[in-house]
């Protein structure tokens, strides 16, 4: 299989899982102490794949000043866009209780949330086509991170849109597109950044890095703090110790 095709393949491959997540919270009463467990589990999954994966990759590339200005960039773009969002009706897009508003109380909340989905997924997925570039295999490591984060996150964010009465049309129809467009981003990752000097693939991964660092404590954790907290700093450790001894194995 050529590498362009491995890339979307890896990259829609763990897409998928947020819409296996969003069928599960759409059509089963899961526990809200359970979502948020699992909520948890995934939220340090994904800081130890950014910190053993995404940051130390990028400083080997290019050392630390990409790597600070990467990342510095990334939470601040993430940050930026997703304020503009919550505005808009998707601050909460990711909880699973009755937070989110529906498209009666907040007319283009739909809209947002659909935007603030795609914003959440695009950076993992351009950061496992990237890692293709190097010339071997995927990181699989950051493919399984990125496929068990998106379990919860699917799962959190449907139960919660079934919640505000939003359509089983409307739930699979986005994650569906979320999907999809992982496997684009991963393909994008790979194709437009074949070539770049070391320094700029360093900074790319580090910007990634930071928009998914602020998007674990911004949307993430706060799902797995309100029911779960005298757990969330335990699972959170699991998830974290899981990914690193999948990344040492």
């Amino acid at each position: 299989m050529p590498e362009w095709l491995q890339a979307g393949f890896w990259g829609l491959l763990a897409g998928s899982a947020l819409l296996i997540g969003a069928a599960v919270g759409f059509f089963a009463r899961v526990p809200r102490r359970m979502t948020a467990s699992v909520m948890a589990f995934g939220a340090g999954v994904l800081l130890s794949a950014v910190s053993f994966e995404l940051i130390d990759e990028a400083h080997e590339q290019g050392g630390l000043l990409p790597v600070v200005i990467g990342a510095a960039a990334g939470a601040l773009a993430y940050t930026g866009a997703n304020v503009l969002l919550a505005r808009h009706g998707a601050r909460h897009r990711k909880r699973s209780g009755d937070e989110q508003p529906s498209e009666q109380e907040q007319p283009g909340s739909g809209s947002a949330i659909a935007v603030g989905a795609l914003l959440d997924g695009v950076p993992e997925s351009v950061v496992i086509g990237a890692s293709l570039l190097a010339g071997g295999p995927v990181s699989l490591v950051t493919v399984i991170a990125v496929f068990l984060s998106n379990v919860p996150e699917g799962l959190s964010s449907a139960a919660g849109m079934r919640q505000a009465g939003r359509t089983r049309r409307y739930v699979f129809g986005l994650w569906t597109a979320i999907a999809l467009l992982s496997g684009a981003a991963s393909l994008a990752g790979y194709t437009l950044l074949g070539g770049a000097p070391p320094e700029v693939l360093a900074t790319i991964t580090a910007l990634a890095a930071g928009a998914i660092l602020a998007m674990i404590t911004d949307t993430m954790v706060p799902e797995a703090f309100e029911d779960a907290h005298l757990l969330v700093g335990l699972i959170t450790v699991l998830g974290f110790l899981v990914a690193f001894a999948l990344s040492h194995a």
